[in-house]
C-alpha cells in the first residue's frame, strides 16, 4: 500500500501547524518523526488518519486522495490505524471487550468469528492472561499494548503511533518498543512520532526532523543522527542527546 502526502497545510487557530509537508511512504517502511514539541508531528498523524481536515494539499492512498472533503473517513481508518500516548481504553470494559468493540460494530462480525484473530494478537503481544482484566488492573505498558492490539484488530495496512511511550514509566517503555520491533519484522508500514532517539536511530528506516511545521531534514537514521545537514537539526539532536 502506497501513501503519499502532497503539500499538506494545516492551521489551528492563528498558527500554521503544517506548512507544506510532502512525504512518500513505502510498503513496510518505518518512518520516525522527530522534533521539538509543537513542531507538527502529532497534527501530521491526525491529518493522515483524517481526524483533522486539511486546509490545503492531498493525501494519496493507492492513487486516491483520501483527504477529499466529504469523503467517509471510516473505510480509510480501517486501513490506517492510530495509537495515541493516552491509552483511551474504556474503564468499564475488560481488555478483550475494548479490543472487540470496534471490529464488532464496523465489520458486523460475531465475537466467535473475531476471536481467532483477536486471541492471536493477545497471545503475540504477551497479553493472553490479561484479556479479562479491566484497564485499572493493568500496568501502563500493558494498557498501551492493549491499545495497540485494539488498532491491529481492524487489520490495518498502515499504523500511526503518536508518542506512545511518553506517558509510560521508563521501565515500561521497552516492552512497548518491542511491540513496534515485532511489527516491523512482520512488514507493517509505520509512521511514528517519537522522543525515543535511540530507537529511531537503531530501528527506523528513515528519520524526518520536523521544525515549525516543515520537514526540515530527512534521511537514513545514520545520516540524520551522525551527519545532519541542517544547523537546526544539529542543535536539536545535540540538546536531546545530551539530555538523554
Amino acid at each position: 500500500m502506497k501513501l503519499r502526502l502532497d503539500q499538506i497545510k494545516k492551521t489551528l487557530g492563528n498558527r500554521l501547524v503544517l506548512d507544506g509537508i510532502s512525504l512518500d511512504v513505502s510498503q513496510g517502511e518505518m518512518i520516525c518523526l522527530i522534533g521539538a514539541s509543537g513542531s507538527g508531528k502529532s497534527t501530521l498523524l491526525r491529518c493522515i488518519n483524517l481526524l483533522e481536515p486539511l486546509d490545503d494539499g492531498a493525501i494519496w492512498l493507492d492513487g486516491h486522495d483520501i483527504a477529499t472533503p466529504g469523503l467517509d473517513p471510516q473505510p480509510v481508518r480501517q486501513k490506517i490505524g492510530i495509537v495515541f500516548q493516552s491509552y483511551n481504553l474504556f474503564p468499564h470494559m475488560t481488555a478483550l471487550e475494548n479490543v472487540l468493540l470496534a471490529p464488532r460494530r464496523i465489520t458486523k462480525k460475531s465475537r466467535a468469528d473475531l476471536m481467532p484473530h483477536v486471541g492471536e494478537l493477545f497471545e503475540r503481544f504477551g497479553l493472553s492472561q490479561h484479556m479479562d482484566q479491566y484497564p485499572d488492573q493493568l500496568s501502563g505498558g500493558q494498557q498501551q499494548r492493549v491499545a495497540i492490539v485494539r488498532a491491529l484488530a481492524m487489520k490495518p495496512e498502515i499504523m500511526l503511533f503518536d508518542e506512545i511511550t511518553s506517558a509510560l514509566d521508563p521501565e515500561l517503555v521497552g516492552e512497548v518498543l518491542e511491540v513496534l520491533k515485532a511489527l516491523k519484522r512482520e512488514g507493517m508500514t509505520m509512521i511514528l512520532a517519537t522522543h525515543e532517539m535511540t530507537f529511531a536511530r537503531d530501528v527506523g528506516n528513515r528519520v524526518c526532523f520536523l521544525d515549525r511545521g516543515r520537514i526540515l531534514e530527512q534521511g537514513p537514521p545514520e545520516q540524520v543522527f551522525n551527519t545532519p545537514k541542517e544547523p537546526r537539526t544539529r542543535d536539536f539532536l545535540a540538546r536531546v542527546l545530551n539530555r538523554g
